[in-house]
């Protein structure tokens, strides 16, 4: 059984099409990343997966059950971060967890969800009105992980979170995919999809124009990550016989190197040594979103509005009640 499963997904808002026929099935157990700029549709799409809008046409199951006529049977059985979740700001997070584990009929503790999300005791005994963006988050996700749900959907889920923050995010991705629990999540940055995402998706303009691995979606879209070499003088060596090197150029006085398969770097380092070409510096650039989008979808990504989609299309004030899987 597929944890998510779409046919001809649609949203539409007047003559604005948000979400454009989108076929797409998760399997469970999988991290997917679902991934776009800021604007694609992505927040559109979950939403109608959790029923709090409905599609214009199409139809979407998750873990099996409708998402529009079985919605209490999928949210009791769903973690759900949604982006920007609104929450009571005179509570405190300890009782925003309370609440998550009592609607969702956990087992854990506030204490244990805390330690998961790395929030201390005393903080969370502060009203949530108080928190920093990153703090909210970090309530957020406990919130969603209450009551062991079969299915974490994240929605910009490293949103506010500092470089330790985000690496603790990945880990309890990790964590949770390893003990069976189907990971989909959004994020409008590559680093962050690749580091955990079994496959990814790419929306454009509402349009899942690909899904793949990321080095599948490098690999097809030719493009790969860059090694950017000091040497000594003018190297004549000849690196483009290098498996996984797609291709050599000169910038800034330095050699630049293009490849798709991470053992090209060092196998280019080794044939200049063995050729007598002094290696001064060296560093690696990695693809960017911005890379493998416009190479999908023609589309410069940072000229994309920051926004979700059309108006409308924001997550309602329902998706506060009904984060950590807490049903009606």
């Amino acid at each position: 059984m597929a944890a998510i499963d779409t046919t001809n997904l649609t949203k539409q808002y007047g003559d604005v099409v948000a979400v454009d026929g989108i076929d797409l099935i998760v399997e469970e157990g999988e991290v997917f990343g679902f991934l776009g700029p800021n604007g694609a549709g992505k927040t559109t799409t979950i939403d109608m997966l959790l029923d709090f809008i409905r599609p214009t046409t199409g139809s979407a199951t998750v873990l099996g059950y409708d998402a529009q006529t079985e919605t209490d049977a999928v949210r009791d059985r769903v973690g759900i971060l949604p982006d920007g979740a609104g929450l009571y700001d005179r509570s405190t997070g300890y009782r925003h967890l309370e609440f998550a584990i009592e609607s969702s009929g956990g087992t854990e503790t506030p204490d244990e969800l805390l330690d998961r999300v790395g929030l201390d005791r005393e903080d969370a005994e502060r009203p949530v009105g108080d928190y920093s963006k990153g703090m909210t988050q970090r309530i957020t996700m406990a919130m969603a992980l209450a009551g062991d749900p079969d299915l974490l959907v994240l929605d910009e889920p490293s949103s506010g979170l500092d470089p330790i923050g985000i690496r603790e995010m990945q880990e309890l991705v990790r964590e949770e995919a390893a003990s069976g629990t189907t990971v989909f999540f959004s994020s409008h940055i590559l680093g962050q999809v690749s580091a955990v995402c079994d496959r990814v998706g790419i929306l454009d303009e509402g349009e899942l124009v690909t899904v793949d691995t990321i080095q599948g979606l490098r690999e097809a879209a030719g493009i790969g990550s860059r090694l950017v070499l000091e040497v000594g003088g003018d190297p004549t060596v000849d690196l483009s016989g290098v498996d996984g090197v797609t291709g050599v150029d000169r910038a800034d006085g330095s050699l630049v190197v293009s490849y798709t398969d991470a053992s090209a770097k060092a196998a280019a380092i080794h044939r200049l040594v063995d050729a007598g070409i002094e290696v001064l510096d060296f560093s690696t650039e990695e693809a960017t979103l911005e890379d493998l989008f416009e190479a999908y979808t023609g589309t410069d990504a940072a000229a994309v509005p920051d926004s979700d989609t059309a108006a409308g299309s924001e997550t309602p004030p329902q998706a506060a009640a009904n984060v950590g899987g807490a049903g009606e």
